[in-house]
């Protein structure tokens, strides 16, 4: 992804997209589109950068292409396969021995006050 300073001759279209809500700003030539000017004041970073990663994006695809060809799993099923996996590990924090280091005692002064 490239960033260009915006030139102020474009203002009135950044304008008339943020305007037009979420929807895009379509350019078109002869009837047909040839760019778009989306407004991204309320998009971060992250979702800007995967939104146009094409890794990202098959990934996306392959996962929607499962679900359509019925290709998913229950969470019923996951719960009962992780229980029959490991029936004996039960996530419970380990308790054991605390150490505890004492702080090593001040030295007093040998100079006593009257």
């Amino acid at each position: 992804m490239k960033a260009i300073q915006l030139p102020k001759e474009l203002q009135p279209f950044v304008e008339i997209a943020e305007t037009a809500g979420e929807g895009p700003l379509v350019f078109t030539e002869k009837k047909r589109p040839v760019a778009m000017l989306v407004s991204l004041r309320k998009v971060d970073r992250e979702s800007l950068a995967l939104s146009t990663n094409p890794e990202f994006l098959s990934i996306i695809d392959a996962a929607r292409r499962e679900i359509r060809e019925g290709k998913t799993t229950s969470l019923e099923e996951i719960e009962r396969k992780l229980k029959t996996a490991a029936p004996h590990k039960i996530a419970v924090p380990a308790r054991g021995h605390v150490a505890v280091r004492k702080k090593p005692a001040r030295a007093r002064s040998s100079t006593s006050t009257k």
